[in-house]
């Protein structure tokens, strides 16, 4: 099984939306992890269209990143509200060093009640993780132990029932501007779809085409480019890098797509690889359209996510 890890930004969340369809279509296969960074319509809006399609989820209701802050009561609300009672979902806990379980769990008990799935994202290696699973256990129904395997051992995995057992990890190649993916043009990704069973896991979570490092603001690149992963010879995922050649300032964004896209379609033309992404990105490069920049992530990431799921 998949779990796409999501910040809840404006157009990951929107892509997920947007791959209802396919997704309900999957739903044995997936299970989207979205990690709240603000209080949105578009959080909301999205929540009700993957209850509505029964698509399971997970909801974290303690936020590493953004806006929220450790608001768990705030979250938990907005959920029970834009999913209309719906139970196929599980609420997810970020489990690190200093996390007070006890007081999330407790607050879930009370406001969810009886029907509470529960999901824990180990961050880190904690000494007293049988006191958390005996806790948690004791008011909810742990689902998903999903272990951040580059911060927590994967050795760590012997402390939970393999049933529940999910891998995570960043295999996103980030590099530190846009222009700096011109001349890497491909790099791997990961095996994760092919080996998650033989390695005594359920499932597999990524961040994506996006990467794990998060940031609030926006700017004008001066640079563009768009990931694209795709299945080499050997099944193996791996990423295409489309960079735009006309890097020596931030002027004419637009133009810098076009030059992007030019390459990506060049490449999809001469490939038998297709999705609802690519779909939509033909469609813009017939029209020389440019729909702004939130646009393009939430096609590289609709690809992706549409790519690991043919793939398992």
């Amino acid at each position: 099984m998949y779990f796409p890890f999501l910040r809840g930004k404006q157009f990951e969340l929107i892509a997920l939306r947007e791959l209802k369809d396919l997704m309900s279509e999957k739903s044995d296969k997936v299970s989207p992890i979205i990690e709240p960074v603000k209080l949105s319509s578009t959080l909301k809006s999205t929540i009700k269209t993957l209850s509505e399609s029964n698509i399971n989820y997970n909801v974290i209701v303690n936020p590493s990143v953004g806006r929220f802050g450790k608001k768990v009561s705030e979250i938990i609300s907005l959920s029970e509200e834009a999913s209309g009672g719906y139970t196929n979902k599980q609420y997810a806990l970020i489990i690190e060093d200093s996390t007070d379980y006890k007081a999330i769990i407790d607050t879930l008990a009370e406001t969810v009640g009886g029907d509470l799935n529960v999901s824990l994202v180990h961050y880190s290696v904690r000494q007293d993780i049988q006191s958390i699973l005996s806790y948690t256990s004791a008011k909810s129904n742990v689902v998903n132990n999903i272990i951040h395997t580059g911060q927590a051992s994967t050795r760590y995995r012997r402390e939970f029932t393999q049933d529940t057992l999910v891998s995570l990890d960043d295999f996103f190649q980030m590099q530190s501007k846009n222009a700096d993916y011109l001349p890497v043009i491909d790099s791997r990704f990961s095996e994760e779809h092919l080996y998650f069973q033989e390695e005594g896991f359920k499932g597999f979570s990524d961040y994506l085409t996006v990467g794990e490092p998060y940031s609030e603001s926006g700017f004008l690149p001066w640079a563009v480019a768009i990931h694209i992963s795709y299945k080499d010879i050997d099944d193996k995922i791996r990423v295409k890098h489309f960079v735009s050649d006309s890097n020596g300032d931030n002027d004419d964004v637009a133009g810098k797509y076009l030059e992007a896209l030019d390459k990506l379609i060049e490449w999809y033309d001469q490939t038998d690889i297709d999705s609802i992404g690519l779909q939509e990105f033909k469609s813009l490069h017939e029209r020389q359209h440019f729909p702004g920049l939130g646009v393009l992530k939430k096609l590289s990431v609709m690809h992706h996510i549409e790519l690991v799921l043919n793939a398992i």
